[in-house]
């Protein structure tokens, strides 16, 4: 199975559309879909980063970046509802640490402003989905108890 940031595909399927049905699976979340579009976005970004950055800024972009997929997939699998949104939080927490080094990247010269604006918008763009299903877990949580 190949991903590609844009249009992530697999089987024929793209990645990132609403998805009618059942969730099967934590790559059929549209928040996963988004962190793991942005994930792969901000990689390739950062392979232009300066060498000597390699283990830090750039280390630290990377981990924040994959970690919001990488959460929501965890948490997915853990089977309760309180474990799940703690990796959901934990996932929107990563958003907000790549956010702010987004910014350190620009700042530092290393990031063009076009492309970091373009990021930020497909990060807030995530961040919304997120919220929505942190939301939605809450009150399935609340309902539950």
């Amino acid at each position: 199975m190949r991903h590609e940031a844009r249009g992530i595909r697999q089987e024929g399927k793209a990645f990132g559309c609403a998805m009618a049905g059942a969730i099967s699976s934590y790559q059929d979340l549209v928040a996963w879909q988004k962190a793991y579009a942005v994930g792969c976005q901000v990689y390739r970004v950062t392979m232009t980063f300066p060498r000597h950055e390699l283990f830090g800024l750039t280390s630290q972009v990377r981990r924040a970046a994959t970690s919001v997929a990488l959460n929501i997939a965890e948490g997915y699998g853990r089977g309760s509802g309180p474990d799940y949104l703690r990796f959901l939080r934990q996932a929107r927490g990563s958003q907000f640490e790549l956010d702010t080094a987004l910014m350190f990247a620009t700042d530092f010269g290393y990031l063009a402003l076009e492309l970091h604006q373009s990021l930020r918008s497909q990060l807030q763009e995530s961040e919304r989905v997120l919220a929505g299903l942190i939301r939605s877990i809450e009150a399935s949580i609340r309902t539950n108890d």
